[in-house]
């Protein structure tokens, strides 16, 4: 019944009803889009360019665009440009002067690193854009040839349908984030992963169903599996040390501030899916140069170890580089040095450690301590699909056990969940918890 009281109290905000169904509707026009095919191209050729994307690299592509990839669709390069751009602007503004200046100017700054970053999403774009026509065309004709032919005009016209059905997906992430609920780009992700998440169930449960002895046993323990490495990733998503901050007290004219005790939540994983992001762009190197080697070199010796995603040392070598980056992205991103100018100036200090660079190697030993379970942890979640497909499960259901795939959905519910409950808090309803607590993802890059 708390259930059906939250829905309703949830109901009865006009404000936030109104959000739930504009994010509703934008939400159903990018779903519709990713139906709709490329002028010219007839949906039922494309079963070449689906069986590229049952597993690897593609397979992940296809995920992240909700199947438009796969479809051939004017979504199917999908919000993933726009990330990548996001990636390398957030990236130079940790290196360049110009970049970090533009970040300290409040909201001017934040419009300019918004325009360039969309001026590299173009440029990304009509790299891509060309690349995905002429493999679409390559894997068509190998599986039925001369289905598809593509001349220059075509591959011309094309690319602009593809660059501005992503510009598009664009526009309504930044809809929904200013109009909706959530975060509109981390949204539009979270709906394509979901959208996969039926059919690789249904995929699932026909493949077990007609085994002979125990197959819907597996089944189960596959699902009870499945809760417990979601219950895993919400603890890595939601997981802080606090350490606490006095702040001494100070008199300004009749007034007295500060004297209080505070908290600096340091986060577990303050990196948030970049590690995985990173390596994950690494290890498909080795794949992608693969396919310009024999036949006979692929299948042996190096690259036939980093090409076998369920192999010990392609997941060996994975996990380490996650771990490593795992420190590299929460060095670059968590800064002890400025946190502790910060306390100082504005007279906090921790107990027991003096202000200035104490404070600061303090805080630098805790972020050392705590980010290595974490990314020890991060890299278990990371290549868990290896071992449940090596257990059996289907490539599709694997991708839902862990990697990028899971801690976004984790991350980008939580997220959503807890703006709708400061909605219900600001109108004195109850929580969607009854501690009236729902901590979100706050930090990572926000995907």
């Amino acid at each position: 019944m708390r259930f059906v009281d939250t829905i309703k109290n949830i109901w009865k905000i006009e404000d936030l009803r109104q959000r739930l169904v504009v994010t509703f509707l934008l939400i159903l026009v990018y779903r519709v889009g990713c139906f709709v095919s490329l002028p010219g191209i007839d949906p039922n050729v494309l079963a070449g360019l689906k069986s590229q994307t049952s597993s690897g690299l593609m397979q992940l592509l296809d995920m992240f665009s909700g199947g438009a990839f796969s479809q051939a669709s004017i979504f199917a390069l999908g919000i993933m440009p726009y990330i990548t751009a996001s990636i390398v602007i957030q990236l130079l503004g940790m290196v360049l002067p110009s970049f970090q200046k533009m970040q300290r100017e409040g909201e001017s700054g934040r419009m300019k690193i918004n325009q360039y970053t969309r001026y590299l999403t173009v440029l990304i774009l009509l790299m891509q854009a060309p690349a995905y026509l002429f493999n679409l065309q390559a894997q068509v004709n190998g599986a039925q040839a001369g289905a598809i032919s593509l001349g220059w005009w075509d591959v011309t016209y094309m690319t602009i349908v593809l660059a501005g059905g992503s510009m598009f997906i664009m526009w309504l992430g930044e809809r929904i984030t200013d109009k909706g609920i959530g975060n509109g780009i981390s949204f539009i992700i979270l709906i394509g992963i979901i959208a996969r998440l039926p059919g690789a169930f249904v995929e699932e449960f026909a493949g077990r169903a007609s085994t002979a002895q125990g197959g819907l046993v597996m089944l189960v323990i596959e699902i009870i599996v499945l809760f417990a490495v979601v219950l895993g990733a919400i603890l890595l998503v939601q997981g802080t040390r606090k350490v606490p901050v006095q702040y001494a007290k100070r008199i300004v004219g009749n007034k007295q501030y500060g004297g209080a005790r505070q908290y600096i939540p340091l986060k577990v994983n303050a990196a948030g899916v970049m590690p995985i992001i990173f390596a994950q762009a690494i290890m498909f190197i080795p794949m992608t140069l693969a396919g310009f080697v024999s036949t006979t070199e692929a299948s042996s010796g190096f690259m036939k170890a980093m090409t076998d995603m369920t192999g010990f040392w392609y997941n060996f070598v994975y996990f380490a580089m996650i771990v490593a980056f795992t420190y590299f992205y929460t060095a670059i991103t968590v800064r002890p040095t400025q946190m502790a100018e910060d306390m100082k100036r504005n007279n906090g200090f921790i107990p027991g450690v003096k202000p200035g660079k104490k404070t600061s190697d303090y805080l630098d030993s805790i972020m050392s301590r705590i980010t290595l379970p974490g990314s020890f942890f991060l890299g278990i979640v990371a290549i868990m699909p290896a071992f449940a497909g090596i257990c059996g499960v289907s490539h599709s259901f694997a991708q839902f056990f862990g990697g990028t795939s899971l801690l976004i959905l984790v991350g980008v519910v939580l997220d959503t969940l807890q703006q709708v409950e400061s909605h219900l808090l600001m109108h004195h309803y109850d929580g969607l918890m009854k501690s009236g607590k729902l901590k979100g993802r706050t930090t990572g890059a926000g995907y």
